[in-house]
């Protein structure tokens, strides 16, 4: 028997799931009695069948995936018009399973297992039973947006191997640091990170010319660039991102960042870290390791394969 699908599958590539109009009713004999013995795609491992605004999903087993076409001989019926919902949200990579599992939590309704999505290019894909991953992005704000928020979002909308993840901000913010341990004088990190805070403030960045009486708000590399320019370790509230402990049981992993660490990415239990000043790769391989991914694959080389060219068939092919 065909098993039924993890929680947020989605047809990886989308060509995985053919889109058909039918005729019959949809129910589930009326679908198995269409299905077996039809021929599909050799790429088809689901179907989503319509018949008007009712839809289903079928997943189905070929006879053999070497023919283009070959006959359907085992189909299993997953869900009827009563949990299948089509949502139309035209800026959608439907190929993205952090993107669907997006749209169908903004349409979550009772009983639905699928969700199928006509996204961009009025491509289709389905996430059934939809569940993401919950991951804490621990970051230091301001600046805002968050840094290493925005960064995850980004490595989740290109990165199609992730599961569907959704990302929840836990920000150390300076302004209420500061707040919360007043002083006449404060030293910050950076000045580029626009933290506005009362009373006099100097930026270890710009390395002032005098050592004065003031309260640094930074962390374990800040305070060695301090007794690297004054000779002595300030009197500090710690903003380390890493040491945060964690505020809420809601999240499965934690993402977030170290000063120390210079390149590439550390990983314990259920939390990565990655540099303060990360890029992409290193982001993309940090929640990748958390989820459980290996570093992605270099793209492989195929040879293409033989076709009929319009000069066969007595025509003339133009080349832009």
């Amino acid at each position: 028997m065909i098993p039924e699908p993890p929680l947020n599958f989605i047809t990886r590539p989308y060509r995985g799931l053919s889109v058909q109009e039918v005729d019959v009713e949809l129910t589930e004999p009326s679908l198995l009695d269409l299905l077996v013995g039809r021929e599909v795609y050799r790429r088809t491992d689901f179907l989503l069948l319509h018949r008007g605004d009712n839809w289903a999903l079928a997943a189905v087993v070929k006879e053999s995936a070497v023919p283009l076409f070959s006959p359907v001989v085992e189909a299993r019926v997953l869900a009827l018009p009563h949990q299948v919902r089509m949502l139309h949200s035209p800026d959608t990579d439907v190929g993205n399973a952090s993107a669907l599992a997006r749209v169908a939590a903004s349409n979550k309704q009772e009983g639905v297992l699928a969700y199928a999505v006509r996204g961009r290019f009025e491509h289709i894909n389905v996430i059934w039973r939809p569940d993401p991953l919950v991951v804490r992005v621990t970051e230091v704000v301001p600046p805002w947006p968050a840094k290493l928020l925005a960064m995850a979002q980004q490595v989740l909308d290109f990165d199609e191997d992730l599961p569907p993840i959704a990302l929840e901000l836990d920000e150390v913010d300076i302004t209420d640091l500061a707040a919360q341990h007043r002083a006449d004088n404060y030293l910050l990190p950076c000045r580029g990170s626009g933290a506005e805070v009362s009373g006099q403030v100097d930026f270890l960045d710009t390395r002032p010319p005098a050592r004065l009486d003031w309260l640094m708000v930074g962390c374990e590399r800040s305070v060695q660039f301090h007794e690297h320019f004054y000779g002595d370790r300030a009197p500090r509230v710690d903003i380390c991102p890493r040491l945060r402990p964690a505020t809420s049981d809601s999240s499965d992993f934690t993402l977030t960042k170290c000063c120390l660490i210079e390149r590439g990415i550390a990983t314990d239990d259920a939390r990565a870290i990655v540099p303060w000043g990360s890029n992409l790769d290193e982001v993309r391989l940090a929640l990748r390791a958390l989820v459980g991914l290996e570093q992605p694959p270099a793209p492989q080389k195929v040879q293409t394969p033989p076709w009929s060219t319009a000069a066969d068939k007595g025509t003339t092919e133009v080349h832009a």
